[in-house]
């Protein structure tokens, strides 16, 4: 390949991610948007409701956000009753979270939408388009 055809197909594939992050986040953002909630909130229940128990400061390095920009959000869900925030057994000065049942119901509903997405676009593209997506997106999370 050469360098021009390279970056012709660099640049679609950018596109293709941008125009399909937009597809994939459409339907919970529509969800979300009946709340008064956007994306970050969305992340928080994603990873709250994967990893219950999860440390204030565990969420912050998974999302890789500051303390300040977690804070509004966080507490505007904790107001909402759809996460719980308790002291860890084992230190007193950890905060765990875990997703409330409304935050569970939420959560499903958000992410359902997704899967169901995901199942029929790796159906259509089959496996080994899924095998070679999974390997770039892993190759690309890991790149920062």
């Amino acid at each position: 390949m050469n360098q021009k055809t390279d970056e012709q197909t660099l640049r679609q594939a950018m596109e293709l991610l941008y125009f399909g992050y937009r597809a994939f986040t459409d339907a919970p953002d529509r969800i979300l948007e009946e709340r008064a909630l956007g994306r970050l909130h969305h992340r928080i229940l994603y990873f709250v409701g994967r990893q219950p128990g999860i440390s204030v400061t565990r969420l912050l390095n998974v999302l890789k956000i500051t303390k300040q920009a977690l804070n509004a959000p966080l507490r505007q869900l904790m107001e909402m009753s759809l996460v719980a925030m308790a002291t860890a057994a084992h230190d007193k000065r950890v905060r765990e979270l875990t997703l409330t049942p409304s935050g569970k119901k939420l959560e499903a509903q958000l992410s359902g939408t997704q899967l169901k997405q995901l199942r029929e676009v790796f159906g259509q593209a089959g496996e080994e388009a899924r095998a070679g997506w999974l390997q770039v997106m892993k190759a690309l999370a890991a790149s920062k």
